[in-house]
């Protein structure tokens, strides 16, 4: 298509609607009224030499076509708006900006009532969203705008992808206050949890996937014992409820286990080896590297997370 006489404020519009999939709410995100953003759609229709969007009862679906154009174009108008717009001087009290993290339970505990406290403070017009983490797609879900940054244990990453470490996360055995075995056994909380007890114990696994097995169970297959995983569940909270109501143990998070031993009636024991030390990090899109709001929340989360790594062994370099 030869770019004179086009338009590009329909490239808005266009953006808009894909993000929105209505003319109303396309409309109050660019701040046109609804015939105007209706008449910039009939004139893409004609440009671009197809429907783009058909209606499916209120909403609008893209067409096949329109939805190829929804990741490039995004990328196509960050680039002109960071172009454009020359350094800049973030301010977190009068910004209005929306943001969306990923990650388990963990941070739900550990990150956002600290989190929420220093927005209220510093920053009140920014909106944070805690979303489900996807841990076998956070790649996916940061080049496809459905979040911003995703918190998980280090991994590959393609790259386009940028990261920082946060914090190094030991493991810690968890059981309910008083139980029977461990207490006939004469371990007091603190102690090793002896392997025999370790093993022969049912366990409760944290898995989003619902897996009934997990990196807990290669340190004692390494001295040739196994685990007894029984159930496992999508949350931290919901694996520490389970064990702090039945005979059951499980392996979780130093910090999260120390964090959730008082509320829950649980005590806390060391492991009897050592298990491999996920380090984890923070990951986000490269586009988003050097956007204001982007870096200050970043920040922000390195911040209230670095007292994690009190006792941990040093954060690996970046």
């Amino acid at each position: 298509m030869n770019l004179r006489g086009f338009d590009l404020n329909l490239l808005l519009v266009l953006d808009a609607l894909l993000r929105d999939n209505s003319t109303t709410l396309a409309a109050h995100r660019i701040g046109l009224s609804q015939p105007a953003v209706s008449a910039a759609l009939r004139r893409l229709r004609t440009r671009l030499n197809d429907p783009l969007f058909v209606r499916q009862g209120q909403r609008l679906q893209p067409t096949d076509y329109a939805r190829s154009l929804e990741v490039p174009l995004r990328e196509v108008l960050d680039h002109l708006e960071g172009l454009l717009a020359g350094p800049q001087a973030f301010e977190p009290a009068v910004a209005t900006d929306a943001l969306k993290l990923s990650g388990s339970d963990f941070f739900t505990e550990m990150l956002m009532p600290q989190l929420a406290e220093r927005l209220a403070v510093e920053a009140p017009g920014i909106r944070v969203q805690m979303v489900d983490l996807v841990p076998d797609n956070y790649v996916g879900t940061l080049q496809s705008y459905e979040v911003d940054m995703a918190m998980i244990p280090k991994a590959d990453h393609p790259e386009w992808v940028d990261w920082q470490p946060l914090f190094n996360s030991s493991f810690a055995v968890i059981a309910a206050r008083s139980h029977a075995r461990i207490r006939g056994a004469e371990v007091e909380p603190g102690d090793t949890l002896p392997m025999d007890l370790l093993c022969d114990m049912g366990h409760v696994l944290f898995s989003p996937q619902g897996n009934l097995s997990g990196m807990g169970d290669a340190a004692p297959a390494k001295v040739g014992r196994k685990r007894r995983v029984v159930m496992s569940m999508p949350s931290f909270y919901g694996v520490g409820r389970a064990v702090a109501e039945s005979q059951y143990i499980a392996l979780m998070p130093r910090q999260l286990a120390h964090r959730l031993a008082p509320a829950l009636g649980l005590e806390v024991f060391e492991p009897p080896m050592p298990i491999q030390l996920p380090t984890i990090c923070l990951f986000w899109h490269k586009r988003s590297t050097h956007a204001p709001a982007h870096r200050w929340l970043r920040e922000q989360v390195a911040e209230i997370m670095a007292p994690l790594n009190e006792g941990e062994p040093p954060l690996p370099a970046k």
